[in-house]
């Protein structure tokens, strides 16, 4: 069998990650979490001082240090995939709201999409996979065997990014500041000149907002042994 590129793309916190993670289990299939490669950066640049107290990020600098970044993926003792971030484990850092306020400003710039798109398509020349983002299935698959782009409802999403924030001991943050940070991150990658979130015309519409997470697993699942038979 050739290898296959499935591409999941879709709005903040509607269940991508969760879903493309159980799917390249399923399948076998490599996952590359690319909004992790995005955050990763945005730490780093937060580390060393290139974002100010508005979020505004300094691009010069960045750009002088982009080369600096080293992002790879491990797994812990539990066996969770974990990012790693120029040798160190960032992974809890960077689902933390600090980044996750300051990441779309980020990810819009030209220079960093080049930087993380030529990477993710390295990672992906000699393994099937499954890689989750906001442009994967436009630019950086757009060859993609399947795509999906995933949905939800807007309070949907901010209800279960709150619970999981909950769940992970970030109780200080409350469910307004997290729906208006996924509505500004929704309008930024939207609108963004640089490759912008949109779906992809041959791209197939998955609205979880009344789903259960194994019903949309099911769903993805039929259509991508349609694709394998």
């Amino acid at each position: 069998m050739k290898n296959i590129k499935i591409a999941v793309d879709g709005h903040s916190s509607c269940g991508k990650s969760t879903m493309a993670k159980a799917l390249a289990r399923h399948f076998g299939f490599v996952y590359i979490d690319t909004g992790a490669m995005y955050r990763a950066v945005t730490l780093f640049a937060m580390r060393n001082n290139m974002v100010d107290a508005d979020g505004n990020p300094n691009q010069a600098a960045l750009e002088a240090r982009i080369a600096d970044v080293d992002i790879s993926f491990g797994k812990d003792e539990s066996g969770a995939m974990t990012t790693i971030l120029n040798g160190e484990n960032v992974e809890k850092e960077i689902r933390g709201m600090q980044v996750s306020a300051n990441v779309s400003k980020i990810a819009a710039l030209k220079f960093v999409r080049k930087e993380m798109v030529t990477l993710q398509r390295k990672m992906s020349k000699s393994c099937s996979v499954i890689m989750d983002g906001r442009d994967i299935g436009t630019v950086v698959f757009p060859d993609a065997d399947l795509k999906i782009f995933v949905t939800a409802r807007p309070e949907v999403r901010a209800q279960r990014r709150y619970d999981e924030m909950q769940a992970k001991g970030n109780t200080q943050v409350t469910f307004q500041e997290v729906l208006q940070n996924l509505t500004e991150r929704d309008r930024i990658d939207s609108t963004r000149a640089e490759s912008p979130l949109r779906q992809a015309d041959d791209a197939v519409l998955l609205d979880n907002s009344d789903l259960t997470i194994e019903q949309q697993f099911q769903l993805a699942v039929s259509w991508i042994e349609k694709l394998i038979k």
